[in-house]
C-alpha cells in the first residue's frame, strides 16, 4: 500500500473517537452531545470523498475498522434490538411469536422472557412484523447466546458487519463492470449514518442492502435462480424490498419475469412456511395496519396532509390518511416502473443494471415521500442505491435525517417539526437543483 498522507491518519483517529464516543458513552438523549460528534464524523466524512487523490483501499479497511469499533458495544440510539432478542428467545423456548402479543407471555416462566426484559420493549402491546429471515437471526442468536443479551448483541452485530463487507465488495464489483468512477464506493463506505445505524445500531437494512445489491450481482451473471433466492432472502429479512419487484419485472420482460417470478414465489413459500401460522397472518396484518394508520416519525408530505387534518376537522386524521397516502405511493410506483420499462430493450444488456439500480432509487423516494415514518436507518438502502447514480442529495439526506434524534428526551420523544421541515426543504431542494442541471445538460 501506498503511503498515505498525515491527513489521513489524522482522520482516521479523529473518526475513531468520534465512533468510539457514540458507541460506548453518548446516550440517545444527549442531543446536543450527539450532534456535534456525528457533525464532525460527517465532515471528516465529507472531506474524504472530496479528495480527488484518495486511497479507496486505505478508507475502505478504515470502513471496516470503524464498524469492528461497535462489536461489543449495547445499541444506544436504539431498542429494536431488545424485541429482536424477545423473539429470538419465544423461537428457542418452542413458542410462536405471532400467536400471542408479548404481555401475554411475561408470567408464564419462560426462560429468558421476563418483566426485566419486557420492560425494555418499545412497542410491547403491538406484534411483531419482522419476517423469516430476521426471525432466523434472532433465533440463531439466542441459540448462540441463552442468557447473554451482550452476547446476543455480538453475533447479530458480527453478522451484520460481514454482510456490510459483502455489500461494499459487491459494490466495489458492479462499478467495475458498469464502467463507474471506482472512488463511488467510498460514499456508501464511510458514510457516518451507515456506519451508526447498521453496524452501531443493530439494523438489518445492512442484509436487505447486501440481498439486494446480490439480486444484481447475480442477473448480470445470468444466475437467475440465484438471484431469485437472494430477492427471497431481502424480502425475508424486510418486507420493503417488495416494491422493487414492478422495476425488475418491467426490465425483465415477459417471458423472464414468469420464470423469474415462480422461482420467488417458490424460495419465499420455503422460508416462509417454517413460521406459518393461522395467527401470523393476523398478527402481520395488525402489525401493517397500525404501521400505517398510528405511527408517525420523520414524515414529508403526510406532515402537510396531517396538519390540514387539524385544520379542517381538529383531530388527527392518520387512520383515514396513512393508508390513502401508501395506495398513492403504490399506484405511483407501478406507473413509474411500467412508463421505466418501455425504454429496456428485449434483452437488456450491462448498460440495464445500473438503470435498474437507479430505478430502485426513485422508487424509494415515492415511497418515503408519502410514508408516515422515514427512520435514519431507512436512508442508507436509498444511498448504497444512489451510488450508481449520479445525483447526490441523498448524501445530503444521510447528514440532516439524523437531526431526528433532536426530539428524544430522557422522558420519551416529542418530534421538532421545525427541524423536520428544514431536512425535506434542504433534501428536496438540493434534489431540484439537480434535476435542473442534469435536464440543462442534456438540452445542450
Amino acid at each position: 500500500m501506498a503511503k498515505q498522507k498525515p491527513l489521513y491518519y489524522l482522520l482516521t483517529l479523529f473518526s475513531i473517537i468520534g465512533y468510539a464516543g457514540i458507541a460506548y458513552g453518548v446516550q440517545r438523549h444527549e442531543s446536543v452531545l450527539l450532534l456535534l460528534v456525528f457533525g464532525a464524523l460527517f465532515l471528516m466524512y465529507g472531506l474524504i470523498i472530496r479528495q480527488q487523490d484518495s486511497s479507496i483501499e486505505f478508507w475502505i479497511g478504515a470502513a471496516f475498522l470503524f464498524r469492528l469499533i461497535f462489536l461489543f458495544a449495547l445499541p444506544s440510539l436504539s431498542d429494536d434490538f431488545y424485541r429482536f432478542i424477545w423473539d429470538g428467545r419465544l423461537w428457542s423456548a418452542g413458542y410462536h411469536p405471532f400467536l400471542e402479543l408479548p404481555s401475554t407471555y411475561v408470567q408464564q416462566g419462560i426462560g429468558g422472557i421476563d418483566q426485566q426484559l419486557f420492560s425494555k420493549l418499545n412497542s410491547p402491546q403491538y406484534f411483531a412484523i419482522y419476517p423469516p429471515v430476521s426471525q432466523f437471526v434472532y433465533w440463531l442468536s439466542v441459540k448462540v447466546s441463552p442468557h447473554s443479551i451482550l452476547g446476543s448483541v455480538i453475533f447479530m452485530r458480527a453478522l451484520l458487519i460481514a454482510a456490510e463487507v459483502g455489500s461494499i465488495l459487491l459494490i466495489q464489483n458492479l462499478l467495475k463492470r458498469f464502467a463507474l468512477p471506482a472512488k463511488r464506493i467510498l460514499i456508501y463506505a464511510l458514510n457516518p449514518l451507515v456506519i451508526i445505524e447498521l453496524a452501531g445500531n443493530l439494523h438489518f437494512e445492512a442484509l436487505i442492502i447486501f440481498f439486494v445489491l446480490l439480486v444484481v450481482y447475480f442477473l448480470v451473471k445470468n444466475r437467475w435462480v440465484i438471484s431469485a433466492g437472494a430477492m427471497a432472502l431481502a424480502i425475508g429479512s424486510k418486507l420493503l424490498p417488495l416494491i422493487f419487484l414492478p422495476a425488475l419485472a418491467s426490465m425483465l420482460g415477459v417471458k423472464n419475469v414468469l420464470r423469474y417470478g415462480f422461482l420467488l414465489i417458490l424460495i419465499l413459500f420455503v422460508f416462509f412456511i417454517p413460521m406459518y401460522n393461522s395467527q401470523v397472518i393476523n398478527g402481520m396484518s395488525e402489525s401493517l395496519g397500525l404501521y400505517f394508520n398510528k405511527f408517525e416519525f420523520n414524515a414529508s408530505i403526510y406532515y402537510l396532509v396531517r396538519e390540514f387534518g387539524f385544520w379542517q376537522y381538529g383531530y388527527n386524521i392518520i387512520q383515514t390518511v396513512g393508508w390513502k397516502l401508501g395506495l398513492i405511493a403504490g399506484i405511483l410506483i407501478l406507473a413509474f416502473s411500467f412508463e421505466s420499462g418501455l425504454k429496456w430493450n428485449a434483452s437488456p444488456d450491462i448498460k440495464a443494471y445500473p438503470k435498474l439500480l437507479s430505478d430502485w432509487m426513485w422508487v424509494l423516494c415515492i415511497y418515503f415521500l408519502f410514508a408516515t415514518i422515514v427512520h435514519p436507518w431507512y436512508i442508507t438502502t436509498l444511498l448504497a442505491l444512489s451510488v450508481f447514480t449520479s445525483y447526490r442529495f441523498v448524501v445530503l439526506w444521510t447528514g440532516l435525517v439524523f437531526l431526528s434524534y433532536v426530539g428524544y428526551s430522557q422522558t420519551g420523544f416529542n418530534e421538532v417539526l421545525w427541524i423536520t421541515a428544514c431536512e425535506y426543504l434542504f433534501v428536496i431542494g438540493y434534489l431540484i437543483f439537480e434535476l435542473r442541471n442534469r435536464f440543462l445538460l442534456i438540452s445542450r
